[in-house]
């Protein structure tokens, strides 16, 4: 799609929005089932199923990407996402966008071996910009994007978590932690 033709898209949705304020509620849905040993398949919309799995190391097959992999992914892919987005909206011509992301994550953690988060105790990303704007109009561009990306929203603020287990039919266990 042309810059022009996502600009088209785009505007066409806030004019949407604004007309239709309760159009701007999404739910997002992913249906997972564990396959075997630590192989998973992931179905979201109509696309193919994904597959997840773990490095050898880990127990895996190495058949796909590791769940903390897709969370990198999640943040590189929605960087750039929103980056064309609002590059072609606000008519500032970008010709490429590429985000490395890394992630630190202690094992011990995982394993129950020590006190420490089970989950990255630290996420960093570069983002590699290629444009012929000014420095001050990509700054603008950056300050936006920094402001508007979910995945990376989602990932600096607390967000409500709710979750139950069904054992053969019936509910077992309850899992609420609130954002605040």
């Amino acid at each position: 799609m042309s810059q022009q033709d996502l600009k088209a898209t785009l505007e066409n949705t806030i004019v949407a929005l604004q007309q239709n304020p309760a159009g701007a509620r999404l739910v997002f849905k992913a249906q997972t089932r564990l396959l075997d040993g630590v192989r998973c398949a992931a179905e979201v919309r109509d696309f193919p199923p994904l597959i997840i799995d773990e490095p050898p190391e880990l127990g895996g097959g190495d058949a796909g990407a590791n769940p903390v992999e897709l969370i990198l992914a999640a943040l590189g892919t929605c960087q750039e996402i929103v980056y064309a987005a609002y590059a072609a909206v606000l008519g500032i011509p970008l010709e490429a966008v590429e985000v490395s992301a890394k992630g630190y994550l202690d094992l011990n953690g995982l394993f129950g071996l020590k006190e420490v988060p089970s989950g990255f105790q630290k996420i960093s990303f570069e983002t590699t910009l290629k444009s012929p704007a000014d420095p001050e109009t990509i700054e603008k561009l950056v300050a936006a994007v920094e402001a508007h990306c979910p995945v990376l929203d989602t990932l600096t603020r607390p967000v409500e978590v709710a979750g139950t287990v069904i054992l053969n039919g019936a509910p077992l266990h309850a899992l609420a932690i609130d954002a605040a």
